[in-house]
């Protein structure tokens, strides 16, 4: 068996997490063990997602591992159970975590005022230190447990750090010091606890939007089951003020759609029968009877979910720098408190060092404004892979556009049918249908549209292949019909097109259609040119106001990139204003992006995520337009826009810079104020129960700053 055919991808809960750090000790537990390709370990969703080789590693054993590392494998039933009951968990969370600073600020209060009246002092000569000790073991437990696990596999932490400091404490008699340093450093991962907590709200906010049940047409009856038993091709009721369980097709009724949970966008839809409808969306004013294309994990909204989970995955450089920086800092805090001691002889000293030192607010600083922003945008129909696109996003300054469907609506309409050699127009125009009926481009449903409006006869069509940037071709009764631009048929085995069949009065008809826009489709019927079908298209109203914005934003260059012909493309550029490159291929296009990108710049691709793919995948930004239920777009993109508004575009880019903004303030601040409390603790000036007060308030402030993120709104157009 090949080594393709034993990789399995597994995804396992884990508990116990509450810091980046904590990520990091599981993911190096797991990539270590024989058999596991990858691992990738999510603060925010809670889980592991791990590329393995069955054979060689199993699920036993990964429990072991990882409640080796200090934390478990949580149940699948667990999960199920908090799934149901979290929608009432939120508001009494709510009201807790807004206590918790509260009764943090209070209890350093108390300890800065116990210290200066000099209680902790009395207190440690009234008592004796056994019980000290024994106060110490069992309230610092779980951490000096999880310090040894570390010290185990080598690994050295925040709370190393801090454990040395109790130590030290303990060594010189400061009894009631080591307790409340213990005390706080309990308090200061209740506080990294609650940082995470809101960190996950995003994700939290975004799956409490799923249905829990689904009403289904099961032998005659309907009944309703739990949604993960919905099955592809069932009939699935929705009544009004149900959430659609499934992606699926209207079947029969009539209903308003509020799709805010996929697109952002509150103002409803109507729909009928054949109409696309998603899960998580909100029906009301009437009733559906809708046949099940998608469900569960596969649907749009899980889809959605899964990528916005699993965005961790993609850091930013900023976070992979603050994580080698945490590998450097953690040794320079041990120098530094090492010297403290032998040039001062103050062990207290040294131990305040030790505890004031607070790694984990460096390591949270980028993720916990990433997640933030990720999150809070995908609740408004905006999706961002991750960290690294936001960063990306906020330094690009070159902007490259597809056409059809990207800055135009992407519904053109056929205009003019040109027949040659004897046939009519409807017999030309229901051949090109049935060479596109299996093409999923927008002008080739335009083709398809035309003949049912005509109420043509489309035959079936075999041996398709679509050519891309040039055209289609297929056989239809026996004969091979090619249609596409000047250049596919040009390049026929055969063609003369050049030299006599597009010539005199032909000719003058295609450059004048040209001049005013339009596409033309060529139709050749095996090697003779049997006539042309334009298509025209409309620009977005929105998308000249939205361009004008980007170039305030500091966007540089704006180009239009189509595979069209030269004269459509320049009448759409000049109504944008923008330059344009036309007679594209995909290849070609490409070749721009890395053009641009040799020269140094960052580039977003904007398109339809269809027939764009590689280009939107090539550069460092590729943006989807448009992307609600459809799997190519959103595996492709980078950032997929899940309604079709260009002013959606400059916001994104907004966001973008205001996040990193945030993360620059929240590296910022954790600097000065370790290299400030570091220094005070070094010169004695802070003592080690003050040290301990103080460790966790870079996690509040990082808190409060990227808090912001999650209020995020959008403004659209539409």
């Amino acid at each position: 068996m090949s080594r393709m055919a034993r990789t399995l991808t597994l995804e396992i809960p884990i508990a116990g997490m509450d810091c980046v750090e904590c990520t990091q000790h599981v993911r190096q537990a797991l990539v270590n063990l024989p058999g596991v390709e990858s691992a990738e370990v999510f603060l925010a969703s809670e889980k592991a997602i791990l590329r393995l080789d069955p054979a060689q590693v199993n699920l036993a054993v990964i429990r072991q591992v990882v409640e080796g590392a200090g934390y478990s494998v949580a149940q699948k039933a667990q999960q199920e159970v908090t799934a149901v009951t979290r929608q009432g968990w939120p508001a009494f969370s709510h009201r807790v975590n807004r206590l918790i600073p509260i009764g943090f600020g209070l209890v350093i209060v108390i300890v800065v005022v116990g210290e200066w009246l000099g209680v902790f002092e009395n207190l440690n000569h009234l008592i004796s230190w056994p019980f000290w000790v024994a106060a110490v073991l069992v309230i610092g437990y779980p951490i000096f447990g999880n310090v040894v696990r570390a010290a185990w596999r080598r690994q050295v932490t925040s709370h190393t750090l801090m454990t040395l400091g109790v130590l030290a404490a303990l060594v010189v008699g400061e009894w009631m010091t080591a307790v409340v340093v213990v005390l706080l450093m309990r308090a200061g991962d209740a506080i990294e606890n609650f940082t995470a907590g809101r960190t996950r709200r995003a994700v939290r906010d975004l799956t409490a939007l799923a249905p829990q049940t689904a009403r289904v047409e099961r032998d005659g009856q309907e009944m309703v089951i739990p949604v993960g038993q919905v099955q592809v091709g069932e009939m699935v009721i929705v009544r009004p003020g149900d959430k659609l369980p499934v992606d699926g097709v209207v079947h029969d009724g009539y209903a308003t759609i509020n799709q805010a949970a996929i697109t952002g966008e509150a103002m409803p839809v109507e729909v009928g029968p054949g109409d696309k409808v998603f899960a998580a969306t909100l029906a009301s004013l009437g009733s559906l009877r809708v046949r099940a294309t998608q469900v569960g994990a596969d649907t749009t909204f899980g889809r959605i979910v899964k990528l916005v989970e699993e965005a961790e995955a993609h850091r930013a450089d900023v976070q992979r720098f603050a994580d080698r920086f945490t590998r450097y800092y953690l040794p320079v805090v041990v120098t530094v408190a090492a010297l403290t001691l032998l040039i001062g002889r103050d062990p207290l000293a040294m131990a305040a060092v030790l505890v004031v030192a607070c790694s984990c607010s460096i390591a949270l600083a980028t993720p916990i404004a990433m997640l933030a922003s990720i999150g809070a945008a995908a609740k408004q129909g905006l999706l961002i892979k991750g960290g690294k696109y936001l960063e990306l996003l906020a330094q690009a300054d070159v902007l490259l556009i597809d056409k059809t469907g990207t800055v135009t609506l992407g519904q053109p309409m056929v205009t003019d049918v040109i027949a040659l050699n004897g046939q009519n127009e409807d017999e030309l125009l229901a051949l090109v249908a049935a060479v596109e009926q299996y093409s999923e481009h927008p002008v080739a449903a335009a083709v398809r549209g035309a003949a049912r409006h005509r109420h043509l006869k489309i035959v079936e069509s075999r041996h398709f292949q679509a050519i891309p940037g040039l055209g289609v071709r297929a056989a239809v009764n026996g004969k091979t019909i090619t249609v596409g631009n000047r250049r596919l048929i040009e390049k026929d085995e055969g063609g003369r097109m050049k030299d006599e069949r597009l010539n005199g009065q032909l000719s003058f008809i295609v450059d004048k259609l040209e001049s005013e826009g339009k596409t033309l489709l060529l139709v050749a019927e095996d090697d003779t040119l049997t006539g042309l079908v334009a298509v025209s298209d409309t620009l977005r109203s929105e998308a000249p106001a939205a361009l004008s914005r980007l170039r305030q934003l500091g966007i540089r260059r704006i180009e239009l990139l189509t595979g069209d012909h030269d004269r459509s493309a320049a009448a759409l550029s000049a109504a944008l204003g923008i330059d344009y490159r036309a007679n594209l291929l995909p290849e070609d296009k490409i070749a721009i992006v890395r053009d641009y990108q040799a020269q140094g710049h960052r580039v977003i691709m904007v398109g339809d995520g269809v027939n764009d793919a590689p280009a939107l995948a090539q550069a460092d930004v590729g943006m989807a337009m448009g992307a609600a239920g459809t799997d190519v777009a959103l595996e492709a993109a980078h950032v997929a826009l899940m309604r079709e508004d260009w002013s959606l575009v400059p916001e994104l880019i907004q966001i973008a810079r205001r996040t990193m903004g945030v993360v620059k303030m929240n590296l910022g601040f954790t600097a000065v104020y370790n290299v400030v409390g570091i220094s005070l603790a070094a010169l004695g000036i802070m003592p080690p129960v003050l040290a301990a007060a103080a460790q966790s308030l870079p996690d509040l402030g990082i808190l409060a700053n990227s808090s912001r993120l999650l209020k995020q709104t959008v403004k659209s157009n539409e």
